[in-house]
């Protein structure tokens, strides 16, 4: 079969594996107490064994970077669609809270590549310029994950079980996998000299420390912690417990704040290159959403409409979030595109994962309240920090 001509198709396609993710990931959100329930979990013991999903991604990234500049976007988002539809079913399974965490850690090792394989595939068939327009349009459809595990996802689990929920994300799984099989025929790079696995694997680990990754590494710890916290994991139980909602009227919050989050990238993307502010448009939009959280807290008294407002402004604000692919795209040649967009996703999942643990602890010291609070302390702190070493640079 000849190759699709040009990018668009290929990349979509690619993109399904990260609407897969977005999902799975943030399906606990609307199935806490039932996960809870079944697998004998506490709330801090349920933030552990999801937390483990973002800690496997993260840990991940360096062989997904050398895998996508060695062997090729195609190979390596075929291998990863494999073993994450193989995660699902585990979860569809899991009897216990180990086997849950053991399906959340197969999981986090085949959703580690569902957005860099686009990225990837993007950064290297699309002019630089434009590739901050792309980046938003691969988040704007791979956030439609979240839009599945919003309202609908909320009705299957309420009708047939928590269970369900993750057997329909599996055969999304499946379907990314025909879709990639059959439009995605880019050859793998060329390899440069000999080089080892290792000394692919130490490149990551150094674009990742070095000066000009440093400053964007330490903003985006806590800039992706944000979403799977508030909407992956503790949405849910804040609208259920401090609001009284139904598990279906909490996922229509939920909703909103995923279609924010669906159509804002693109929007971002398109403002970066108007605007040309890349640095202002992150601190100030990362500060806005602390704020945001801590006025979400304060309003726990006021009518349900004033949290969907506020979950909404935060899936808008937050997605600015985009604008950081295209500065680590600008910062590297081509050919190190996988590396270096793998390396800053490391710190996205890593913050992640570490906010997961502290949130959780968070939510068994004081509650719910608690938890969302520790996500606006960790934005303000890693949004100053990335100023301060902007300054220095």
């Amino acid at each position: 079969m000849p190759p699709i001509r040009g990018p668009a198709v290929p990349i979509l396609a690619l993109t399904l594996g990260h609407v897969f993710s977005n999902a799975v990931r943030t399906l606990p959100a609307l199935a806490a107490d039932v996960l809870q329930r079944d697998l004998g979990l506490s709330p801090d013991g349920l933030a552990a064994v999801t937390g483990a999903f973002a800690l496997t991604f993260a840990l991940c990234m360096v062989p997904v970077g050398v895998g996508l500049d060695r062997f090729g976007v195609r190979r390596t988002a075929l291998t990863v669609l494999a073993i994450a539809a193989a995660g699902a079913l585990l979860a569809a399974t899991a009897t216990s809270a180990a086997g849950m965490l053991v399906a959340q850690v197969v999981l986090g090792i085949g959703c580690s590549g569902m957005l860099m394989g686009p990225m990837t595939f993007a950064a290297r068939g699309v002019p630089p310029a434009r590739f901050a327009l792309w980046s938003g349009i691969i988040l704007t459809v791979g956030n439609t994950g979240m839009l599945l595990s919003g309202s609908p996802l909320a009705w299957l689990v309420d009708a047939q079980g928590w269970r369900a929920g993750f057997l329909a994300t599996a055969a999304l799984a499946v379907l990314a996998m025909l879709a990639v099989a059959l439009t995605v025929h880019h050859p793998p790079p060329e390899r440069g000299g000999r080089r080892s696995l290792l000394q692919d694997a130490g490149e990551v680990v150094a674009i990742a420390a070095s000066p000009v990754l440093r400053p964007l590494m330490v903003f985006s710890f806590a800039s992706l912690a944000v979403v799977l916290g508030l909407r992956g994991l503790w949405g849910g139980p804040w609208l259920m417990e401090a609001k009284g909602l139904t598990r279906i009227e909490a996922g229509h919050v939920l909703s909103l704040c995923a279609l924010a989050l669906t159509v804002s990238p693109v929007i971002c993307g398109w403002a970066e290159r108007r605007i040309g502010r890349p640095v202002l448009m992150l601190a100030a939009s990362h500060y806005a959403v602390a704020g945001l959280i801590l006025a979400l807290l304060a309003g726990r008294g006021l009518p349900p409409a004033w949290d969907a407002a506020i979950f909404a402004l935060i899936g808008a604000v937050i997605s600015v979030q985009s604008v950081v692919f295209g500065q680590v795209r600008a910062a590297v040649p081509p050919e190190r595109a996988g590396r270096a967009l793998s390396a800053v996703n490391i710190a996205f999942f890593g913050g992640a994962a570490v906010m997961q643990a502290v949130s959780g602890l968070a939510a068994a010291w004081a509650g719910v309240g608690a938890a969302l609070g520790s996500f606006a302390v960790a934005l303000i702190l890693c949004t100053s920090g990335f100023l301060l070493l902007r300054r220095k640079a």
